[in-house]
């Protein structure tokens, strides 16, 4: 079944939303580990309501279409730790792993990172055991630069370079 699928960024009234979809441990297994507690949730809601306030980057609540379902999330950031590089990101909820929706992620986030600007490359952090990620960003033309221990966590990350960049 091939779905349409639609991307909002988060407001104050997707808490309830975003903390069901993060409090999940399959979900978050690549990501913090274990799922985020009601604590944690809040914290990093609150630094995405912040992020929020740009006009095109942030993070966007990825909704099926046609029932409106909550399928997952993805973001579209300045890289924090260099902020040169956008960098992008995205979860689902288990149930709609292996449907080709990762595809369709990747697809609007480096389409809408190259009408921002298109020539900032483009990071892509994983869990070096999230072999689908890697396959995925691999597909998208990505170029593995790092891989070892960051801030005390198993760290890869692949960049997508911009023709003409550096």
């Amino acid at each position: 079944m091939s779905r349409t699928l639609a991307f909002e960024k988060y407001t104050r009234e997707d808490f309830p939303l975003y903390k069901d979809l993060v409090s999940e441990d399959q979900i978050m297994k690549y990501i913090s580990g274990k799922g985020l507690t009601i604590k944690q949730a809040r914290k990093k809601f609150d630094s995405i309501l912040e992020i929020n306030t740009d006009p095109v980057l942030g993070y966007f609540k990825v909704i099926d279409l046609a029932s409106g379902l909550l399928l997952g999330d993805c973001k579209l950031v300045n890289y924090k730790k260099d902020p040169s590089l956008f960098e992008i990101g995205y979860l689902l909820r288990s149930e709609f792993w292996r449907q080709g929706l990762g595809t369709k992620i990747c697809q609007y986030l480096l389409a809408l990172s190259d009408s921002t600007d298109n020539r900032k490359d483009v990071v892509g952090i994983i869990d070096p055991e999230n072999i689908a990620s890697r396959q995925l960003l691999l597909k998208f033309g990505f170029q593995r630069t790092f891989i070892g221990t960051e801030d005390g966590i198993a760290t890869e990350k692949l960049i997508r370079r911009q023709a003409g960049a550096s």
